[in-house]
């Protein structure tokens, strides 16, 4: 695992890819998938630091695990790559959409074109093995990724945290409410939707925030 990554984010991560318990988080994920198979492939582990430099972060959606299963997952939270069926997390987001923003139901579960506008799609573990949910918890990632919010919240202003869930929603310690918003709500997950998910709007109410603010919304 070659840390190869965006500039400003490396730039802003020098110091933690210097840290030992990284150098051990990369020989476990080296070897993983010298031996196993692991999702996303490697070239995408970074994916969602190539697509949304940390400059043009408007928006931080906060996943935890990559999918697990055969030609899903490619490096952005809760996005498959085209032509894969819609998780049922994903077909709950499309439907909020629809309802909230007027954006018609689609089967294309790619979420690149989010990614392209500032919409950072981070897995709070960025790497996991066929068919074992949460098989790469508690490597190292978490820590990984606990400082990339942290330096989102210091080094950027005016960004909407969306935190799906009590997983994610433990993350707001991490953030400086005084400098960002923050939108929270049960999980899309069809275990938690029905309490209260297609009752929001996240993605009205992230472009009434951006555009208060004088950043140009996300096209959804």
């Amino acid at each position: 695992m070659d840390v190869k990554i965006e500039t400003s984010w490396k730039e802003a991560l020098k110091s933690e890819f210097a840290q030992p318990y990284f150098k051990t988080l990369t020989d476990f994920v080296k070897e993983a998938y010298r031996t196993k198979t692991i999702y996303p492939p490697a070239k995408h582990v970074f994916e969602a630091f190539h697509l949304t430099p940390l400059t043009q972060v408007k928006v931080v959606i906060l996943g935890q695990d990559p999918y697990h299963g055969a030609n899903q997952a490619h490096g952005l939270c809760f996005s498959v790559n085209e032509g894969i069926a819609l998780p049922p997390s994903l077909r709950n987001i499309f439907k909020v959409r629809e309802l909230d923003v007027n954006v018609p139901y689609t089967t294309n579960g790619n979420l690149t074109a989010w990614a392209e506008q500032g919409v950072f799609l981070l897995n709070a573990t960025l790497t996991v093995e066929a068919s074992k949910a949460g098989s790469h918890q508690k490597k190292g990632w978490e820590t990984f990724t606990d400082t990339v919010i942290k330096t989102i919240s210091e080094k950027q202003e005016n960004v909407v945290f969306i935190l799906w869930g009590a997983y994610a929603q433990k993350k707001q310690v991490l953030i400086d409410q005084n400098k960002h918003l923050i939108l929270q709500s049960v999980h899309p997950s069809p275990l938690s939707a029905h309490r209260g998910f297609f009752e929001t709007k996240p993605f009205s109410d992230t472009n009434s925030y951006l555009k208060s603010k004088g950043i140009t919304p996300i096209q959804w």
